[in-house]
């Protein structure tokens, strides 16, 4: 079979339109749509189910996106590998982690790293939920807590502490916060539903402070970190944080230091394939130094 029809049927079940698969590939919609059929006709079956609402890939056109999938994830693999054989780390490193995680503590460092390896090209793929490495949708995982995949490699690189924040206009309005009793008339933003299986009870906040949901005093949940972030900087309330998130914040204070919520790990992870990496290999090791500065 002919790999590039391959190649094309792979993003078109992907994307589910030959238009949206001809702009991935930077071909027209009608020359994809003529691969498809020469595919179909060289094989004697029908690949595709076309209704007015997208293409949906019958049974035989599943069984060979499947296998197309798992080539192109092991030609990338491979081209990683020819890259990283070059004396100096050179080429693509695809970068994932949790979007609150990229946006407060990682990019803003990542402008050393480039200075450092000006010749690695960084795609930064932010997702709160956990990406194939297996299957190449990134190269390397930061993620907050240990992944559970097998065949990765992983590297404990921080302990993620919570502590209770609240901005210094939040606390010039309803007073300092120097008690636990003080957190019982406190204004709560909490996290609400979404992936932070991660931190086994992520709202301790609402408990030591003696309330409940249902007392009122919660003004926002966010199933998202950053925006709880957001929301405290504003004034809006309290909230429990993760101190990479929040610490350096020029808007948002630790009140109660002693008290502190669930610790996690946060880990680096990467397919064992990637073993040998020179990309992978400078990337972790920045990582560590960073993590090592950045510590009390």
């Amino acid at each position: 079979m002919d790999w590039n029809r391959l190649r094309i049927l792979q993003a078109v079940a992907e994307s589910g339109s030959f238009t949206q698969a001809g702009e991935t590939l930077n071909l027209s919609q009608s020359a994809v749509s003529r691969q498809i059929a020469a595919l179909e006709k060289s094989l004697g079956v029908v690949l595709f189910h076309r209704h007015s609402r997208g293409l949906l890939l019958t049974e035989q056109g599943e069984a060979l996106y499947r296998t197309a999938r798992e080539v192109s994830a092991k030609l990338a693999m491979t081209e990683a590998q020819i890259v990283d054989s070059r004396d100096r780390p050179t080429g693509p490193l695809v970068i994932t982690t949790t979007i609150a995680f990229a946006s407060v503590w990682l990019t803003p460092r990542l402008r050393d790293f480039h200075r450092l390896y000006p010749e690695i090209a960084i795609t930064l793929l932010t997702s709160d939920g956990p990406l194939d490495l297996a299957m190449r949708e990134a190269d390397v995982a930061i993620r907050m807590g240990e992944p559970t995949e097998p065949d990765l490699i992983r590297r404990p690189l921080m302990t993620v502490h919570s502590h209770i924040y609240a901005s210094p206009d939040y606390l010039a309005e309803h007073g300092p916060i120097e008690t636990v009793e003080d957190l019982a008339r406190q204004r709560l933003i909490v996290y609400g539903q979404g992936p932070l299986s991660t931190v086994a009870n992520p709202n301790w906040l609402i408990a030591i402070s003696g309330g409940a949901r249902s007392d009122g005093r919660i003004v926002l949940e966010a199933n998202n970190i950053y925006c709880m972030l957001q929301a405290v900087e504003s004034g809006l309330g309290i909230a429990s944080l993760p101190d990479y998130i929040a610490r350096d914040s020029q808007h948002a204070r630790r009140v109660l230091p002693n008290r502190q919520g669930p610790a996690f790990e946060a880990f680096f992870a990467y397919a064992e394939e990637l073993r040998h990496s020179k990309r992978i290999g400078v990337f972790r090791d920045f990582l560590l130094n960073e993590v090592a500065k950045w510590r009390f």
